[in-house]
């Protein structure tokens, strides 16, 4: 239930389908006749519009998230396995043209492989499976036997975990799979505006993980302006940054992680 609920709110209240439905309300408040309520729906739209598209709001929403954890100055010389969340590939594509796509998320898989080699003997948890209502889609964990074995990745390294819908179900669905033995390390690959929220779900199942971020998205010094980057990736960050913060809020008062910004 959890699932669904969350993913028809964030429907309604991420940035350009709020705005939309509000120019859709204010026109029909026009209709019939309450031209104050619709001027106010029609500038609201236009102020979510503006602020998403054209301001650093959303690099400054994002950057917290992403300096919440840093890459470790050193791994442990032996690494037992490595985490990927899923959200890196197209999957809607892949299913069709059987490839391995990259959205901008990518680095995520990129970053994995990376590790895969410098860790020859770890073992590779893709964690992803079809987190959409409607869309079609070929899970990441499928699409990432291709993906690696392009890198000469064997399939016998990977452990796929393709059922998951959500970070709380990779979480739980991760530690089933990977059933981590004490004293094992374990790396997470995420993007790092998602590491916290991941970070949190897997220390409330009892998985310890070892923050690797990827992904970022800010300088670091994204300060208040305006026309900072193109209106299509500050639309972008602002859309990622509400959501994570959002769920960060769903997921600690639904008792899905103990601290509403789970740090270091």
């Amino acid at each position: 239930m959890f699932f669904y609920i969350s993913k028809i709110f964030w429907f309604f209240v991420q940035p350009l389908n709020l705005a939309l439905f509000l120019l859709l309300g204010g026109w029909l408040l026009a209709l019939v006749g309450r031209r104050w309520l619709a001027r106010t729906a029609s500038f609201l739209a236009v102020l979510i519009l503006v602020l998403s598209s054209w301001t650093s709001i959303g690099a400054m929403m994002l950057n917290p998230l992403e300096e919440r954890f840093q890459r470790p100055a050193a791994l442990p010389e032996k690494i037992d396995g490595i985490v990927v969340l899923g959200g890196g590939l197209e999957g809607a594509i892949n299913l069709v043209r059987g490839g391995y796509e990259l959205n901008s998320g990518g680095d995520r898989f990129v970053e994995t492989a990376v590790l895969a080699r410098r860790f020859p003997d770890a073992k590779l948890l893709i964690s992803g499976g079809v987190g959409t209502l409607l869309l079609e889609g070929e899970g990441d964990a499928a699409t990432a036997v291709r993906f690696f074995a392009a890198f000469g990745i064997p399939q016998e390294r990977l452990i796929l975990e393709n059922e998951s819908r959500n970070t709380a179900e990779n979480a739980a669905f991760s530690l089933k799979l990977a059933a981590p033995k004490p004293g094992e390390n374990w790396i997470l690959v995420t993007s790092a505006f998602h590491m916290p929220r991941s970070v949190g779900l897997f220390r409330k199942v009892g998985f310890a993980v070892i923050p690797w971020p990827v992904d970022y998205r800010t300088s670091g010094t994204d300060g208040v302006g305006l026309f900072r980057d193109n209106p299509a990736d500050s639309l972008q960050n602002t859309t990622m940054a509400l959501r994570e913060w959002i769920g960060l809020v769903g997921y600690w008062l639904s008792g899905r992680i103990d601290t509403v910004f789970p740090g270091p």
